[in-house]
C-alpha cells in the first residue's frame, strides 16, 4: 500500500488561503514604477511622510551601544515601555493600567494577530464592520474564526448600530472588532453611540478588540474616545491596540501593543515567547523615548494632515461621480464612485472600483487603493499622508481623466 502523496506546492490550506494585503501590493506596484522612471503619485500606502523624531533616532542610535539592548529582554516588552504605555493610556481616563496589562509587539499588525489567537476558537465568529482594514479577516481566519461581516455605507457615515449587530450575533459571537478612528474611511463613533454600544456588548458577554492606531488624528470638534473609556465597566472585556506607527512617524520601527485584563495579556505574552521571543529591544528603546517627549511632534503631524484633509475634500468635490462624507480621523477619504461605474474612460468601460484603480494608474500615474480590498466595491481609498504638492497634483490628474 502506497504512503500518502504530499501536496505539490507543500503549503498549507490555511497559509495558502491567505490573500495578499492590497495595499502594501498597491504600493509596491507603484514604487515599482517609479523605479522604471514612471512620474507616480501615490496615494495607497497608510503611513505618515514625516522622518521619525530626531530625539527618537538619537536614542535609538545610543541603545545601539548599550549592551543591555543588545541581549534578550523579556518577552513583554521593556518593562519600562510597558509602564510608559500604561501610564500615557491611564491618563487619557478609563480604569487606571499598568505593565501587567500591556504586551509589546511588533507592530500593530502582530497585536491584531496574538488577540485574536488568544480570544478564538475554531468556529468563533467575530463581528466585523465593513469597510474593514485588509488585515483584520485575515487574522480572524487564521486563528480558527469566521469573520461575520456588518455593513455600512456613506449615507450612514460608516457607522453600525446595535441593531446591525443584533441581526448577526449568533450563539457562536465570541467577539466584536471596533474601529474608531477608521482605516479606511476616517469615520469615528461619538460618545452617546459608544455608549449605547458599550452597554449592548457587556449585556451580551462579548468581547471587544479595539484598533486605536489613528486615536491622535482627529480634526475639528471630534476627540478620540476608547469604549473603555466611555464605559469603564467593559475593560474586563476589552483589548486595546496601539503603536508607534502612526503618531510619531515610526512605521519602520515596528512597536505596536495590546491592553487588556491581565490574563488576556499573559496569555499573549506565552504565545509571544514562542513566535519571536522580545522585538527589537532598539525599537522599543526608541519608543520609549518618543512616549517620553510629549505629543508636540504629533500636532504638528495632525496639522498638516487637517489642511491635507481640506485640500482632497476640495479635490474631490470637483470629480464627477465621486460621493464621500468628510472623514472625523485617521488619513483617508473613502468616496464612492458608483456615479463613474459603467463609463466609457480613455477607451476602456469601467464597471468595477478595481477596474478604475487600474486605469488610474495606467492613464493618470495615480496610485489608489479599490475597495473590493476592504469588503465594499464601488469605492477608493485615498491616503492624504503624503506632500501637499503631490497630493494637488494627483488629484488633478484624476480630474484631467475623468471630465
Amino acid at each position: 500500500m502506497g504512503q500518502p502523496v504530499a501536496t505539490r506546492s507543500g503549503i498549507s490550506r490555511r497559509v495558502g488561503a491567505i490573500a495578499e494585503s492590497a495595499t502594501l501590493a498597491m504600493e509596491r506596484r507603484a514604487r515599482e514604477l517609479m523605479a522604471a522612471g514612471e512620474d507616480i503619485v501615490s496615494f495607497a500606502a497608510g503611513e505618515p511622510d514625516f522622518p521619525t523624531p530626531p530625539e527618537v533616532v538619537e536614542a535609538a542610535m545610543a541603545a545601539c551601544q548599550d549592551p543591555r539592548m543588545q541581549h534578550y529582554t523579556p518577552a513583554a516588552g521593556l518593562p519600562e515601555l510597558r509602564q510608559a504605555i500604561a501610564a500615557t493610556t491611564s491618563a487619557r481616563g478609563g480604569p487606571p493600567l499598568t505593565a501587567a496589562n500591556v504586551l509589546v509587539t511588533s507592530g500593530t499588525k502582530q497585536a491584531v494577530a496574538h488577540a485574536f489567537a488568544t480570544l478564538i476558537d475554531p468556529g468563533d465568529e467575530v463581528l466585523i464592520t465593513s469597510p474593514y482594514w485588509v488585515t483584520f479577516p485575515e487574522a480572524i481566519t487564521l486563528a480558527g474564526g469566521v469573520p461575520v461581516v456588518v455593513p455600512a455605507d456613506e449615507t450612514r457615515g460608516y457607522r453600525v448600530s446595535v441593531e446591525d449587530l443584533e441581526r448577526r450575533c449568533t450563539a457562536r459571537t465570541k467577539a466584536l472588532l471596533f474601529v474608531s478612528p477608521s482605516n479606511p474611511t476616517g469615520a469615528m463613533y461619538p460618545e452617546d453611540q459608544m455608549a449605547v454600544l458599550g452597554s449592548w456588548l457587556e449585556e451580551r458577554g462579548l468581547w471587544v478588540v479595539s484598533d486605536e492606531i489613528y486615536q491622535n488624528f482627529t480634526y475639528g470638534n471630534v476627540s478620540f474616545h476608547s469604549l473603555a473609556e466611555v464605559v469603564p465597566r467593559l475593560a474586563e472585556q476589552t483589548i486595546r491596540l496601539n503603536g508607534m506607527s502612526k503618531s510619531y512617524a515610526m512605521t519602520g520601527w515596528r512597536v505596536g501593543w495590546m491592553l487588556g485584563p491581565e490574563p488576556v495579556i499573559a496569555a499573549s505574552s506565552n504565545l509571544q515567547s514562542h513566535v519571536c521571543g522580545n522585538i527589537s529591544n532598539v525599537s522599543q528603546w526608541a519608543a520609549l523615548t518618543a512616549l517620553r517627549s510629549g505629543t508636540g511632534s504629533v500636532e504638528t503631524m495632525r496639522q498638516a494632515f487637517a489642511r491635507r484633509r481640506e485640500l482632497i475634500l476640495a479635490g474631490l468635490e470637483r470629480l464627477p461621480g465621486f460621493e464621500c462624507p468628510p472623514p472625523d480621523g485617521a488619513f483617508y477619504v473613502f468616496p464612492s464612485v458608483a456615479g463613474v461605474l459603467g463609463r466609457e474612460i480613455a477607451g476602456r468601460r469601467i464597471d468595477t472600483s478595481d477596474q478604475l484603480a487600474a486605469l488610474l494608474l495606467d492613464e493618470a500615474k495615480v496610485a489608489v487603493v479599490p475597495g473590493e480590498a476592504f469588503g465594499t466595491p464601488g469605492y477608493l481609498r485615498l491616503s492624504y499622508a503624503l506632500a501637499d504638492g503631490k497630493l494637488e497634483e494627483g488629484m488633478a490628474r484624476i480630474e484631467r481623466l475623468l471630465t
